[in-house]
């Protein structure tokens, strides 16, 4: 297990970077993931890392990026539930770098 300081408290992640704990997330963990990430959070990241954060409460599952495509179509409309949208905000993988930062565990199938 690795860890990560964040306002002088440790929280451990695994061997990827994603939180072990996903009770001990906050906003300020989401930045310093985010940081980590190379990604410049705006009102349009949290707005997906939001959605993300709900969607885990509800189901309890981390959703793949077509699953979360989808979703977000339906919720926030056609102009956001799309790929090309998603990976502009998150270049590495819309499903897999949005949950790290938003502190879910990686997606079931992400590489």
């Amino acid at each position: 297990m690795a860890t990560i300081a964040v306002d002088g408290k440790d929280y451990e992640t695994d061997e990827e970077g994603y939180l072990t704990d996903l009770s001990q997330w906050n906003e300020e963990v989401g930045k310093f993931l985010a940081q980590q990430e190379n990604v410049d959070l705006t009102d349009q990241h949290w707005e997906v890392i939001n959605f993300l954060r709900e969607y885990y409460n509800e189901f309890q599952i981390a959703p793949a990026v077509r699953v979360l495509t989808k979703a977000i179509g339906k919720k926030l409309g056609a102009e956001k539930g799309n790929s090309q949208y998603l990976y502009e905000l998150f270049p590495y993988g819309p499903a897999k770098q949005a949950c790290k930062i938003a502190g879910l565990p990686k997606p079931t199938g992400c590489v």
